[in-house]
């Protein structure tokens, strides 16, 4: 980055410790100063990295989030508090960051990222930090950085797990060097489905500040060229070498993607599927109240795992985690003269576990729509 002109008075003794590094000094500092980051996403990892950007003292925040603080957030995402509950996300972040940093400016685009907006987003920053949790989102990102010519600073957190790296196409691989094709949708659960403990968005956001600063300050060795794994279990962090593809469809000799495509669709999540029955929260009481007064029986399945169904169930389920439906070995302890209605937290799981049974040839089939979520959220 090229620096700023000067440093005021209050500036100087805020960033008094970065002053002292002669890694960063004061020209780093202008550096920072000077700098335009988006950050996609203002949660789990969002919300680490806009509050240590802004400690760090970059001069220009902007932020792409579309959605709103609910109470299941407040475990992780700092930014956000009680009261925000309901808000915009990038209203609460820009009140959050004005108290942790009045002299930089925050941008908010309360909006979806997508393949019609991303390069307008991309090309206004300097670089971008990535704090997203989906796979069609994290193609984009990084493709419309690699056209736009800019750094992007990705990570991505599950249960108890995350990884940190940086690409940039051009001076070395990106997101697509590692990660050629997506994962089958449904493979990879999202933190809904699978959890995330709040202290690793806190751990793996942190680590992508310290790339950011490093990019813009020219301090250290940026994780270019490497990818950082993290377990909070054991408390250790690895870290691999990853080349760029000579061969990649994006930055490799001959490439074939020159411009955004659908991201959806690349990661399979519009393929066209027949439709499966599904039932909703009124109608499954109205169908468990019929059959505890001895009326039409069915079996309501839970797809969910043991530890989920101890912190809340719908009375009246059996549990046959999805793994087991997966691998065949839960088929023989189904009924196959009577309906099935399945039921997971949010119903995707339910969904692919009510396919997969239809492969094995099971037919009166439905799934809860909303799962256990929707349940909650609509009490008798």
């Amino acid at each position: 980055m090229e620096p700023a002109e000067s440093l005021t008075a209050e500036e100087l003794v805020r960033y008094d410790r970065h002053l002292l590094l002669p890694q960063i000094g004061l020209t780093g500092q202008l550096r920072l100063k000077n700098a335009r980051v988006l950050v996609v996403g203002a949660g789990g990892l969002g919300s680490p990295a806009l509050a240590y950007l802004a400690a760090a003292g970059v001069g220009v925040l902007g932020v792409v989030d579309d959605d709103v603080v609910q109470v299941s957030n407040l475990q992780r995402q700092i930014l956000h508090g009680q009261s925000d509950v309901g808000r915009a996300k990038v209203d609460s972040a820009a009140d959050s960051v004005a108290e942790w940093n009045p002299h930089v400016q925050l941008v908010r685009h309360r909006t979806r990222i997508t393949s019609e907006n991303a390069m307008e987003l991309v090309s206004g920053y300097d670089l971008v930090v990535d704090g997203t949790d989906n796979f069609a989102t994290r193609y984009l990102v990084n493709d419309a950085c690699a056209l736009a010519g800019k750094p992007y600073v990705w990570a991505s957190i599950l249960r108890f797990d995350g990884q940190v790296s940086v690409f940039w196409a051009g001076h070395g691989p990106c997101y697509r060097c590692l990660f050629p094709e997506p994962p089958a949708p449904g493979m990879v659960p999202s933190c809904a489905e699978g959890g995330v403990l709040g202290v690793l968005c806190a751990a793996v956001g942190a680590a992508q500040v310290n790339e950011a600063i490093k990019l813009i300050t020219g301090a250290g060795e940026p994780l270019l060229g490497r990818l950082q794994l993290h377990d909070a279990l054991t408390a250790s962090w690895h870290t691999l070498e990853v080349a760029a593809d000579p061969g990649c469809a994006l930055c490799g000799e001959s490439p074939t993607i020159t411009e955004l495509q659908d991201y959806a669709d690349f990661c399979g999540l519009t393929t066209a599927e027949a439709p499966v029955a599904e039932v909703d929260v009124a109608t499954l009481r109205a169908m468990l109240a019929e059959r505890e007064r001895g009326g039409r029986r069915f079996t309501l399945v839970d797809v969910r795992q043991p530890h989920e169904a101890e912190v809340a169930r719908i009375p009246g389920s059996v549990l046959v985690p999805k793994p087991e439906i997966d691998a065949g070995t839960a088929l023989d302890r189904l009924p196959r003269d009577e309906p099935l209605v399945l039921y997971c937290r949010s119903g995707v799981r339910s969904e692919a576990s009510l396919r997969r049974l239809q492969q094995a040839g099971f037919e009166d089939l439905a799934h809860l729509a909303g799962g256990i979520e929707a349940w909650q959220s609509h009490p008798a």
